[in-house]
């Protein structure tokens, strides 16, 4: 196989500023999409039926239908709608959060049922308010569970992020994407882009297993 290493170094400053795009997305889309799905989760486990029902259907929905069409949906539907014109970034950080949101409302509910009904109760008997009892006592335990689902979510929508280079947002599959239109080559944008993420996801998780270790 003949790599051609000057093409990856022609584009290495595009690549470079692809992975910022990245990062910066990911990141934007996973704390939106965590306090989204915080709600979500709450509003899931809500004893009343209307509050219980809609957050069913929305996870049902996001976790049901593919990622590329709720991109595509966002970002020449929803952004539009709202904004007048669409917006690759708005659309792209729109999305991934609308859809990370429906993963951590499942996190929420699972890291909160899996604290003892007993801790709850205890808390009540001190006087405490149902949300003070969620906020002071359940929420802080459960978080410690939920730190590896987490990981993995956010490792997961790092890699998803790929798709939003289809609605033209400057990240690093979209430079690539560039660099094999640009030079009719394969092998050189496609083995780089895997690379950078290889390094990113393999940073994020030995940052989540220290993370892990300081909470444990």
């Amino acid at each position: 196989m003949d790599f051609r290493f000057d093409i990856v170094r022609d584009y290495l400053p595009l690549l470079l500023r692809g992975t910022v795009y990245t990062v910066c997305i990911s990141l934007a889309s996973i704390a939106l999409g965590s306090i989204l799905g915080l709600g979500v989760g709450l509003g899931k486990m809500s004893r009343y039926w209307f509050l219980r029902w809609p957050m069913h259907a929305y996870i049902n929905f996001f976790r049901g239908t593919p990622l590329l069409v709720q991109i595509y949906m966002v970002h020449f539907g929803l952004i539009p709608l709202l904004y007048g014109k669409t917006d690759a970034i708005a659309a792209a950080v729109t999305a991934l959060s609308l859809n990370a949101a429906a993963y951590t409302a499942e996190i929420y509910r699972a890291g909160i049922q899996s604290i003892d009904k007993g801790q709850t109760e205890a808390a009540l008997s001190i006087g405490m308010t149902p949300w003070q009892a969620m906020r002071s006592v359940v929420l802080p335990q459960a978080v410690r569970r939920m730190i590896p689902a987490f990981g993995n979510e956010f490792i997961v929508l790092l890699k998803d992020s790929s798709l939003v280079a289809l609605i033209a947002a400057p990240e690093i599959m979209y430079w690539s994407s560039a660099m094999k239109n640009q030079y009719i080559r394969v092998w050189e944008p496609y083995l780089t882009a895997a690379l950078i993420y290889f390094i990113l996801t393999y940073t994020l998780n030995k940052l989540l297993v220290l993370l892990e270790r300081k909470v444990a």
